[in-house]
């Protein structure tokens, strides 16, 4: 009886040591962030990890967002915060997240180190990414500001807009700049829209 019991005890932790993962399944080293809305509204999770040859896995699960196409990206600042108003004191949810993390400032938008593919949500509402990019490291986005993760309202054209057809016409006219091509805005966000969800990055260490 006495082995019994022991042998009952054991196969109890090997079966809670498969559920949880064990100790030697512990979470990766590396970097999440919980994505919300400007209300406060859980939208998901984003998971990074190095992978040991100087690149990162980065993924994302989310659900409860539009359908479509999503601009993604890292930005340079660790601050998330919904009750933001910008210079002219308008409301402007998760601006404290400063632009893109851009560490070589002369690159236009599409070539961000914090540029990411945009994400697509299908018609539930969810939406699920994973991807590999050598743009930055884990490491790299944990400065003295830190970093979060944008996710906006609207698709991200990565500021690909054509000055000039193949042959040279022209093309693509900015009113607003007064320039063919991308104008100053487009270059710099690539026209996603608002910031609908924000998650600051933080160092998952067991």
């Amino acid at each position: 009886m006495k082995r019994a019991l022991v042998t009952g005890a054991v196969l109890a932790l090997v079966a809670t040591a498969l559920y949880s993962g064990g100790a030697s399944a512990a979470r990766p080293r590396g970097l999440v962030g919980p994505l919300s809305d400007a209300q406060g509204n859980m939208l998901g999770t984003v998971r990074m990890i190095g992978t040991g040859d100087g690149k990162t896995s980065v993924k994302i699960k989310a659900a409860g967002l539009a359908p479509g196409f999503h601009g993604f990206h890292v930005h340079a600042v660790g601050i998330c915060d919904p009750a933001a108003t910008d210079a002219g004191g308008n409301p402007s949810p998760f601006v404290t997240a400063g632009g893109h993390y851009n560490p070589v400032t002369t690159n236009t938008h599409g070539a961000h180190a914090g540029d990411m593919p945009p994400l697509l949500v299908a018609e539930d509402g969810t939406a699920w990414l994973k991807f590999v990019t050598d743009r930055f490291l884990p490491k790299e986005l944990m400065d003295a500001d830190g970093s979060a993760i944008v996710l906006h309202a609207g698709p991200d054209n990565l500021a690909h807009v054509p000055a000039a057809t193949a042959t040279g016409g022209e093309r693509y006219h900015s009113h607003v700049d007064d320039v063919f091509g991308a104008d100053t805005a487009t270059k710099a966000t690539g026209d996603a829209g608002a910031r609908y969800g924000c998650a600051v990055l933080e160092r998952v260490t067991s």
